[in-house]
């Protein structure tokens, strides 16, 4: 094994991918995250564990708080130079706060598991501060302060330039899903309800399972893809695979996705159109169109209702409504005051 922190990428022998550092303590670690987690999320605890040794350079054993805020440093990068859209330097703060929780997750493992030097977790879960005032209560401030953005949409015709540009119906079958990047690819033939035009997601976010309706723009691209694309004879029941070259017939891979949005993005001639921003504007596009609020978590698979929240702010009409329902209420009120007054001064009078 190579010198630690060597990230080696592997098939196991179920045919799942798995992940190695080269130190026996985190690579069980990787292998407990990928027991319970779903493959996204095992990639990225282990692309930022492989980051946080590579800036440490110590045995895992031996890291302290100070290292901690030492790395945390390093991935704010030089404060001479920030960025305008948000005043920040280095890595965005949710990186940061990503990788600073993979590593955390890494020693609440090493603590749980009772046989190893590691007694407690180096990662501190805040600063303690005053509250205002003055008084003598204290609470947990975060190390990273992660802001609470909008994400990003496609206008209409930016989406109808990125749909154009795709070249196979397998690609726009994808899209047209409406789905997390995950979910789709974990689609297999079981899943796929045409008779009622729906599909069974089963390998969602958190490995929960819900049952969404799919709009029949999609299911024309997929049975397109089917009946004129997919290889015949492949021995996967996932429905979308490769199309060509040495891996023709297995399961596309979150890369291969990727590598395909990225092509049609640049032959749409647009700066940015990933997969959740497709997602975003899916379901951005329903909340406009009137679906009620709760309909749209359980499209999205929210599992609370303030992470569908955002989509009322996202929705070009919806706060301009709101907004003029609340004026014609304000301003009918202050008519009725000033009819009020002008009879009490009329009495008096």
């Amino acid at each position: 094994m190579s010198s630690f922190p060597c990230l080696v990428r592997f098939v196991s022998g179920s045919g799942q991918v798995r992940y190695r550092l080269g130190d026996r303590l985190v690579d069980r670690y990787l292998e407990f995250v990928a027991g319970r987690c779903r493959p996204n999320t095992l990639r990225a605890a282990a692309f930022d564990l492989k980051t946080f040794f590579t800036v440490v350079a110590k045995d895992p054993v031996e890291v302290t708080a100070a290292d901690v805020f030492e790395f945390l440093a390093d991935q704010r990068g030089d404060r001479t130079v920030v960025r305008l859209s948000d005043r920040e330097s280095g890595l965005s703060a949710r990186t940061i706060a990503r990788r600073l929780s993979s590593v955390s997750g890494l020693y609440a493992y090493l603590v749980a598991r009772g046989d190893t030097p590691v007694q407690a977790n180096p990662v501190p879960r805040g600063l303690m501060t005053r509250r205002q005032g003055g008084s003598v209560r204290s609470r947990t401030a975060p190390l990273v302060r992660v802001p609470r953005t909008l994400p990003r949409i496609l206008s209409p015709g930016e989406a109808d330039r990125l749909v154009a540009a795709l070249r196979t119906d397998r690609d726009r079958a994808m899209l047209l899903a409406g789905l997390r990047r995950c979910e789709v690819l974990g689609l297999r033939f079981a899943d796929v309800q045409v008779a009622d035009r729906r599909l069974v997601i089963t390998e969602g976010k958190g490995g929960h399972h819900r049952v969404v309706p799919a709009a029949n723009r999609f299911f024309g691209a997929l049975g397109d893809y089917l009946h004129g694309e997919r290889p015949t004879g492949t021995g996967t029941d996932r429905v979308f695979v490769v199309l060509k070259g040495p891996r023709r017939g297995l399961p596309l891979s979150a890369e291969g996705l990727d590598e395909i949005l990225a092509a049609a993005r640049k032959r749409a001639g647009l700066e940015h159109a990933t997969c959740h921003e497709l997602r975003h504007t899916c379901l951005t596009r329903l909340r406009e169109a009137g679906m009620a609020l709760e309909a749209v978590q359980a499209q999205a698979g929210h599992r609370s209702i303030e992470s569908t929240r955002v989509y009322l702010h996202l929705a070009n009409d919806w706060l301009a409504e709101q907004y003029r329902q609340a004026s014609e209420l304000i301003d009918a009120d202050q008519d009725a005051v000033a009819e009020m007054l002008a009879v009490q001064e009329a009495a008096v009078s």
